[in-house]
C-alpha cells in the first residue's frame, strides 16, 4: 500500500477516535461522502482547465475531452470510493471485497475510456476524406482501411480488458486455470469455437493492410455484379445491382478469386459484342462506333475501338471497346452502344445484319438435269 495511503488511514483513524461516540456506519458514511466529493470537485476543475487547454486545438482533443467527460468522471468516482473503503474502518473481509469490484470496474471504464479514444481518431480522421467525390479510389482506401482497424481494436481491447479484469476474481483465475491444467479437451474445443471468429479478425487485418477490396469497389462474387456496401470484422456486405444484399465472410476475399473492376482505377471499358455478315463494312461500323462514342455524355474520352475478333460458320463476330469513368457509367454506355448500333444496321446498313445463303446457280442446274426432254 503507498504510503499516502497509510498517512490518510492514520490521520482518519485519528479523528474517529477523537469522534469515538459516532457509531462506525456513520464514519464510514461520511468518509465515502467526503471521498466522493472530493474526487467530483476535483474532476470539475481539470475538466474546466482542459476545456480552456483545448480550445484552440483540433477536433481531436475537443472530441476526446467530450467523450471521455462521463466516462473519467465514473474512473474517479471509483478511486475515490476505493480510497474511502481503504482508510475507513471497514472490516478487513468487506473490504477487500468491495476494492476488488471497485478494481475490476475500474478496469472495464478504462477499456472503454481507450476503445472511446480510438473511435475518435477514427472518426476525426475519417473527416478528412469525400466518399461522394467522383474519382474516390484515395477516400474509399483510407476509409476501408479505419473502419476495419477500428473494429478490429475494439475486439481486440474488450478481449484484453475482460481478461484483465477477470483475472481480480481470484475464483474466476482458479477455475480457469484449474480448467486448463486439469482437462486439455476444453482448449482444444475452445480453439474450435472461435477458429472462424478468429480467422476472419485475422483476414480482417489482411484486408486491411493488402486492401483486395475497398468500400464501394465494384465486384464480382457468385458470378454476381455488385459494390462493397459495408467491411465488418466478420463479414462483407455486397449491394447487387438489384439492390439485393450478398454477405460474404471476409476470408472469402483472401481463400477465393473475385473480379475486382476498381482496385486501382475506377475507370473501365465496356465491351459489346456484334454478330455481323460477311459482307458488313467494317470501316463504315467502326466509323459509327466513333460517332456514338463522341456524341455519349457516358464516354470518358480515351478508348474507343472496334475490331472482329472471330469468324464461324454463319457470321462474323465484331467487338466494340468504349472506355467510362466507372462501372456504372460503363454499363449506360454499352447499353447505348448497342441500341444505337442496332438501330444503325436495321436502318442504314441492312448489308451487316447476319442472312442465310442458298446456291441459286447450283439449284438451277440441277433442276435443269432432272427435268424430262420435250418431244
Amino acid at each position: 500500500m503507498p504510503q499516502f495511503v497509510l498517512d490518510l488511514t492514520n490521520t482518519v483513524f485519528a479523528l474517529w477516535r477523537q469522534f469515538h461516540w459516532l457509531p462506525k456506519w456513520a464514519v464510514i458514511s461520511i468518509i465515502t461522502v467526503v471521498f466522493v466529493f472530493i474526487g467530483w470537485a476535483a474532476n470539475q476543475v481539470v475538466f474546466a482547465l482542459l476545456k480552456l487547454a483545448v480550445r484552440n486545438r483540433d477536433a481531436f482533443w475537443k472530441g476526446m475531452l467530450k467523450r471521455a467527460r462521463l466516462k473519467v468522471r465514473l474512473a474517479v468516482m471509483i478511486i475515490a470510493l476505493a480510497l474511502a473503503v481503504t482508510v475507513s474502518p471497514l472490516a478487513p473481509e468487506p473490504s477487500l471485497f468491495i476494492r476488488r469490484t471497485l478494481l475490476f470496474c475500474f478496469i472495464l471504464v478504462s477499456g472503454w475510456m481507450l476503445a472511446g479514444a480510438v473511435d475518435m481518431g477514427a472518426i476525426v480522421h475519417l473527416k478528412k476524406f469525400n466518399m461522394e467525390a467522383e474519382d474516390n479510389l484515395y477516400a474509399r482506401k483510407h476509409v476501408t482501411q479505419t473502419r476495419i482497424l477500428q473494429r478490429v481494436a475494439a475486439i481486440l481491447i474488450g478481449l484484453i480488458t475482460l481478461g484483465l479484469a477477470l483475472l481480480t476474481i481470484p475464483g474466476v483465475k482458479q477455475w480457469g486455470l484449474s480448467l486448463l491444467a486439469s482437462a486439455g479437451v476444453v482448449g482444444i474445443v475452445a480453439g474450435l469455437a472461435l477458429q472462424p471468429f478468429l480467422t476472419n479478425l485475422i483476414a480482417g487485418i489482411q484486408i486491411a493492410t493488402a486492401q483486395p477490396i475497398r468500400l464501394d469497389d465494384a465486384v464480382i462474387v457468385e458470378g454476381e455484379w455488385g459494390r462493397v456496401e459495408e467491411i465488418t470484422s466478420t463479414y462483407v456486405v455486397v449491394k447487387l445491382w438489384d439492390w439485393r444484399r450478398m454477405v460474404l465472410p471476409l476470408t472469402y476475399f483472401i481463400q477465393k478469386p473475385f473480379q475486382n473492376w476498381t482496385r486501382e482505377d475506377s475507370r473501365l471499358i465496356g465491351v459489346v459484342f456484334l454478330y455481323v455478315d460477311y459482307e458488313a463494312p467494317i470501316e463504315r461500323l467502326r466509323v459509327k462506333l466513333e460517332q456514338i462514342a463522341h456524341g455519349s455524355p457516358h464516354w470518358d474520352g480515351d478508348v474507343v475501338a472496334l475490331q472482329v475478333t472471330d469468324i464461324t460458320e454463319r457470321t462474323a463476330q465484331v467487338r466494340c471497346l468504349t472506355s467510362a469513368r466507372n462501372a456504372s457509367v460503363a454499363f449506360d454506355l454499352r447499353a447505348e452502344v448497342r441500341e444505337k448500333m442496332l438501330a444503325f444496321m436495321r436502318d442504314e446498313c441492312r448489308e451487316a445484319l447476319p442472312r442465310d445463303r442458298v446456291d441459286l446457280d447450283r439449284e438451277e442446274r440441277g433442276a435443269l438435269r432432272l427435268k424430262p426432254e420435250t418431244p
